[in-house]
């Protein structure tokens, strides 16, 4: 077996590999929870990767041309956290890895992205990580296409199992990644026939590696406890041009001397009495949580190796005529101008009042966003006519062409969604990309991973409502907005007209820490503010749009296309004698982070509440209170002309007066 020396002694990889095994079966262990079998079974795999491929600096673990890691198998995360200290990672401290999964630590159960230093994204729910892997590998050759080889220039290393490449999402990440050619992204497949329920013949006959290979992917297998073989087929992925797949052969809970190889390593404790026996049959004659000063010694020489190249690196952006706006990019800070490019283009559109879909607002609203900020990268799910998220100038960006700013996904919502993430994780591009709102069903776990690592993804979500109309209600989406609105820390914006869609994409891209949904119509709205257009009145959530002539007797709240609807209204019982005021509201997480006193002034003191909202009422009751009335759906849609449905589903001008009037009563 070879050795990798220090200045007193020679440690062979074996005994590094043990560190990894010892401290993850001690942590899982002592916090009596966990997954043992993937770091015992991965551990010389690991312990090649990280001390003789990764190009990466434990003293500086934001380095931007770093090697990424992405541990997909989120259960195995004893794995990454035992390297973390071994590597010399400050905040990974023997105390965290004690911890594991204790209140407080930053070694949870599974790796959360933001909590510690080496965590690239956050990974648990399976196919998940594999998936933003194509995100990061791609985002490496759009940012080395804008800046080149002296500033980026760097693999995507993936770890994973059956279980992501059971997961469907592996699928559309395959295939998109094989499509672009992304040669940058190695995949290493912990290939142990095991899943929780036993041996992988119980649920899948796949030929993992005649799978990938059909969707342009270089495959090869190995013995993952050959460290030669194992750098070798590193190595050979390299060269290649395109991903590549590397099936590593391993026993889960290698070394445990009657578990391995067996289910009952994967997600539970070894016990004491099992723990001995591997110490004993691994050669590992140590206490619980301790590693020799001379295993310690070459592990953190590991970690400290990427150091001169890292030093070089920054010599190189230091001296390069980029260096600001790449450092601007990286850091996630928008270019200045965008404030003033969408109130000069706000003024216009109140002065114009054009009739448009809110996704063709959307689409027009882009036209200045992407001419002001460069890092923008655009896409569709095969729904780019519809969706109208390709600005003009957008050129596609494709296996031949990194360089262009809209991304053709296909029908591949969740791996788009993924994907995305990804692309926000490696920094210096802000994604976004849409299909219809009734498929963020299809998007749901990857926005909700979105969410819970606060990235700065826009998801352009069109065809809102049963307006979408003929497509009937396969299509029509009624409780997704509530259900996207009840997610923590994402914004749901429902903008009303042209000036609106702009607000609210402004606000989406100034939020660098909350993804953003927003909901766009099929059908023509008018616009409806005539105000200055100064200040971004959506960024407030919700504000008076139309004020009643006296005391107002009746406020009508509503979002979208249900404000030209509220508007109408108010006309009528103004008419009537009935003072009535119209409150938009575009985004109710905009509106909760307002003080009480100003939610309390924009609610108002009217006896009388109406929401209009073509969904289901779930959150309107912050506005409405225990009296008000809601106008929108309580079923499913039907296929027919927008018209008939909002007529049959009573969501009208007319049914909002009547309401009105009966409440007054």
């Amino acid at each position: 077996m070879s050795t990798l020396e220090n200045p007193q002694v020679q440690v062979s990889e074996k005994d590094m590999a043990n560190a990894i095994r010892a401290l993850s079966m001690d942590a899982v262990q002592k916090a009596n929870s966990g997954h043992p079998g993937l770091p015992m079974g991965m551990a010389d795999v690991a312990t090649v990767l990280f001390t003789k491929i990764l190009k990466f600096d434990a003293s500086d673990p934001n380095w931007a041309d770093r090697d990424r890691f992405i541990l997909s198998g989120g259960h195995g995360s004893m794995l990454l956290y035992s390297l973390l200290h071994l590597l010399g990672y400050e905040d990974m401290t023997l105390e965290q890895i004690e911890n594991f999964r204790q209140l407080g630590a930053i070694t949870a159960g599974h790796p959360e992205y933001g909590h510690a230093s080496g965590v690239e994204t956050t990974t648990g729910p399976l196919g998940q990580g594999f998936a933003n892997s194509v995100g990061f590998a791609l985002a490496e050759r759009i940012m080395n296409a804008r800046f080149g080889d002296d500033l980026v220039d760097h693999f995507t290393y993936v770890f994973c199992g059956d279980g992501d490449l059971m997961e469907g999402i592996s699928q559309e990440a395959l295939t998109l990644a094989g499509h672009l050619k992304l040669s940058k992204l190695i995949v290493l497949f912990d290939d142990n026939d095991i899943s929780i329920d036993g041996s992988i013949s119980l649920t899948d006959s796949t030929d993992q590696l005649a799978r990938f290979q059909a969707s342009g992917w270089d495959v090869a297998r190995v013995d993952g406890h050959d460290p030669h073989a194992v750098e070798a087929a590193i190595l050979a992925a390299q060269k290649t041009g395109t991903p590549s797949l590397i099936a590593c052969k391993t026993i889960i809970g290698y070394g445990a001397p009657t578990k391995q190889g067996t289910a009952s390593t994967h997600g539970s404790p070894l016990g004491e009495d099992e723990i001995a026996g591997a110490r004993q049959k691994l050669g590992w004659p140590y206490a619980p949580f301790e590693v020799p000063e001379e295993i310690l010694t070459a592990w953190r020489a590991a970690g400290a190796r990427g150091g001169e190249a890292r030093q070089a690196w920054e010599a190189r952006l230091g001296a390069s005529s980029e260096q600001a706006e790449f450092i601007r990019r990286m850091a996630g800070d928008l270019p200045g101008g965008l404030d003033s490019a969408i109130v000069a283009y706000k003024q216009k559109l109140i002065a114009d009042q054009p009739k448009v879909a809110t996704r063709k607002a959307s689409e027009m609203a882009l036209d200045v966003i992407n001419s002001v900020i460069s890092e923008t990268i655009g896409g569709s799910a095969d729904l780019t006519g519809s969706n109208n998220t390709r600005s003009k100038d957008m050129e596609v960006l494709d296996a031949h062409h990194y360089a262009g700013r809209f991304l053709h996904y296909g029908i591949r919502e969740h791996g788009m969604a993924a994907a995305m993430n990804g692309l926000a994780l490696h920094g210096g591009i802000i994604p976004y990309s849409g299909t219809f709102l009734v498929f963020t069903d299809y998007c749901r776990p990857s926005i909700r991973l979105s969410a819970l690592m606060g990235l700065r993804v826009i998801y352009v979500m069109t065809h809102d409502s049963i307006g979408l109309g003929e497509d009937g209600p396969t299509h029509q989406p009624v409780e997704h907005l509530a259900a996207l609105r009840a997610m923590p820390n994402v914004n749901v914006f429902r903008p009303a007209d042209v000036v609106e869609t702009a607000e609210c994409w402004q606000a989406a891209l100034e939020d660098p820490k909350t993804p953003s949904v927003i909901a766009l119509t099929r059908q023509n709205v008018p616009c409806v503010r005539t105000d200055s257009g100064t200040i971004n009145r959506s960024q407030e959530g919700a504000y008076e749009l139309a004020s009643a002539s006296g005391e107002a007797k009746v406020t009508l709240f509503a979002s979208g296309s249900e404000v030209e609807i509220a508007l109408a209204a108010r006309q009528t019982l103004e008419g009537e004698g009935v003072a009535t005021r119209v409150v938009s509201v575009p985004s109710f997480e905009k509106f909760a982070a307002r003080t009480k006193a100003e939610q309390k002034s924009v609610i108002g003191a009217a006896p009388v509440r109406i929401a209009i909202e073509a969904g289901v009422e779930q959150g309107w009751s912050k506005f409405l209170g225990e009296d008000g009335v809601f106008i929108g759906m309580s079923s499913f849609g039907a296929s027919a002309p927008l018209a008939d449905l909002y007529n049959h589903f009573g969501i009208t001008a007319e049914a909002v007066v009547a309401a009105a009037k009966e409440q007054l009563s």
